[in-house]
């Protein structure tokens, strides 16, 4: 077995595809051991591939982008995809089946306080209709701060990936009302990163033939038998919630069965960053991402 080395930079049953590579031993058949590890926070998973320390790190598109402002050559380049949609959910004190949008106006909603979290939120407000600026705006810090705060107390809505609505809903403290996927549509929401050295290599190739195997088997297997499989990753969640958490993914289509990231959910991903004027020009695809390595 050969040793790889992969990095999350945020940690959720969202990026259950690369998760699975290691949980459905899809890396194992490969001949790959995975060790796995998630960023520290305020720190890039960037730095574990400049420093060798990581091969492969789930990241996302506008990495590239904050490179690229700086008049920098990206370190990274996105090979793979892993959600082609946002896939966070917004989760309310009360049950609403008849909610709209415009009934964050005026109300405390618990949000990421930067990057691409809150620039798609913006972006779902838009295209939702409403005017973001009448958001009662709560910042409490990272994922685990903020579904703390929401759980003294504080806010009406919160914003979060899953399973932690899923889990609040479970323990009675919050109700999922939206996902705020659905206003924006398909992009390239998230990916896999990796230096193009490694792309060329045989550890890569190998990685691409379990990665391809692991997408078809989030579509095409019961969430039950994906949750069974991971809750050793997710000790502080229940089975149950875990396996409703994926039930939803695989309905929202952000697990799309193909493993390159496409020029339409490129471009889309620059019509979000644009929007928040987070870009200083649109930048080719091939700044930012690369085709999987060959799998042969």
């Amino acid at each position: 077995m050969t040793q790889i080395n992969i990095q999350f930079t945020l940690f959720s049953a969202f990026y259950s595809p690369l998760i699975s590579t290691m949980s459905g031993e899809f890396l194992q058949a490969e001949g790959l051991q995975p060790n796995w590890s998630v960023a520290p926070p305020g720190v890039s998973a960037i730095k574990a591939l400049e420093d060798g320390s990581a091969h492969v790190i789930q990241s996302a598109l506008s990495q590239g982008f904050v490179s690229l402002n700086k008049g920098e050559t990206p370190t990274a380049v996105h090979f793979a995809q892993v959600n082609e949609m946002d896939g966070f959910f917004l989760t309310g004190r009360h049950a609403d089946p008849q909610f709209t949008w415009d009934k964050l106006q005026g109300s405390e909603v618990i949000l990421f306080g930067g990057g691409q979290p809150l620039a798609m939120f913006k972006y779902a407000c838009h295209k939702a209709g409403i005017d973001f600026d009448k958001l009662v705006v709560i910042n409490p810090g990272d994922a685990a701060d903020m579904d703390k705060a929401f759980r003294q107390g504080q806010g009406h809505y919160i914003q979060q990936q899953g399973p932690f609505p899923q889990q609040l809903e479970a323990d009675g403290i919050g109700h999922i009302v939206a996902q705020v996927g659905l206003p924006i549509g398909p992009n390239g929401f998230s990916s896999l990163a990796a230096t193009r050295q490694w792309l060329a290599t045989d550890m890569a190739k190998a990685f691409i033939r379990a990665y391809k195997k692991t997408r078809l088997y989030m579509n095409e297997t019961p969430a039950a038998e994906i949750a069974r499989a991971e809750k050793s990753y997710f000790p502080k969640i229940d089975e149950t919630v875990l396996a409703d958490c994926i039930r939803t993914y695989q309905q929202l289509g952000c697990w799309t069965p193909h493993v390159e990231i496409t020029e339409e959910a490129y471009q889309a991903t620059l019509d979000i960053f644009a929007y928040n004027g987070l870009l200083n020009e649109r930048y080719a695809y091939d700044l930012v991402c690369a085709k999987p390595p060959s799998s042969d």
